[in-house]
């Protein structure tokens, strides 16, 4: 069943990140998603994470397709103009790319080529009425385009993100949703209370919230976060289990597997599940929920 049936259906969707290769071997990235194929409805294709240099998301999610694995393609303001971005949306659809996730981008400071300059032509609402607008038919100029793509659209939202304004961030995803968005990627959870506001006020019939299970890959990496990214709440109890644990990567597998448990029996949508580049634990998170 394609993603856009399963959550017009209300089923529950488990998304996976897959980060294509800092190069051109492929073979890892595709073993790896074979594997849990049977268990994700998509495989979402990051474009340049953290502003690293890697193959594009359009490749990765074309290498993908070409298996036979369901993709969301990523859309990224930061290094494309107007004209890029709509070339590569309707290339996208003609290679059978269905699904699209709009994204901001992070600035070029935080990755690996620091005099990278960002090009940021339109903003991320401009860019989900953009495709929007592509579905509907014409351009941003408003030419009429020869075929039009059906793409499902999705986007980011900080719900769960310590210290956002509920209402602010409620109103935020209300305005992507105008502009097209049917789903939202969430900012990390650990906590699932956090996103509880959030649930009683989104209307699910416009916007469907998918919260971001990350694995954790280490004790060390649990303190990190909790101390130096003031968004992404870790509760204590969280750490506490993890440093109790004799085998903390074992116990980290656990942690996010029980994190999705508890999001799917309170109703959610769907998980995102994000790994950071271990997507060779994918399996055993699988095996767990």
């Amino acid at each position: 069943m394609r993603l856009k049936n399963k959550i017009e259906a209300g089923e529950f969707i488990v998304l996976a990140e897959l980060e294509p290769p800092k190069g051109v071997d492929v073979a890892e990235m595709v073993a790896n998603a074979k594997r849990v194929k049977d268990g994700v409805d998509a495989f979402v294709v990051p474009e340049m994470s953290n502003a690293v240099m890697r193959m594009s998301s359009l490749g990765g999610a074309m290498v993908l397709q070409n298996e036979g694995l369901p993709t969301i393609f990523q859309v990224c303001c930061r290094d494309r103009n107007r004209l890029a971005i709509q070339g590569d949306l309707l290339a996208a659809y003609a290679l059978g790319i269905t699904n699209v996730m709009a994204v901001a981008g992070e600035e070029p400071s935080f990755g690996d080529h620091h005099q990278a300059r960002s090009v940021y032509d339109i903003d991320l609402i401009t860019l989900i009425g953009v495709i929007n607008r592509l579905r509907e038919g014409r351009d941003m100029a408003g030419i009429e385009l020869s075929g039009a793509p059906d793409f499902l659209i999705g986007s980011t939202a900080e719900a769960g993100a310590k210290g956002k304004s509920t209402e602010m961030e409620v109103e935020e995803i209300s305005k992507r949703a105008k502009a097209g968005a049917r789903f939202f990627i969430t900012t990390p959870i650990f906590n699932t209370a956090l996103l509880e506001p959030y649930q009683k006020k989104i209307d699910r019939r416009t916007a469907v919230l998918i919260p971001t299970v990350l694995l954790l890959k280490s004790l060390g990496m649990a303190r990190y976060i909790a101390k130096n990214l003031p968004q992404v709440h870790v509760p204590e109890a969280v750490i506490d289990r993890i440093a109790r644990a004799p085998d903390k990567v074992r116990e980290c597998v656990q942690v996010a597997a029980d994190t999705v448990a508890d999001l799917r029996r309170q109703g959610y949508s769907g998980v995102y599940l994000s790994t950071l580049g271990w997507e060779q634990k994918l399996p055993e998170i699988m095996e767990r929920i």
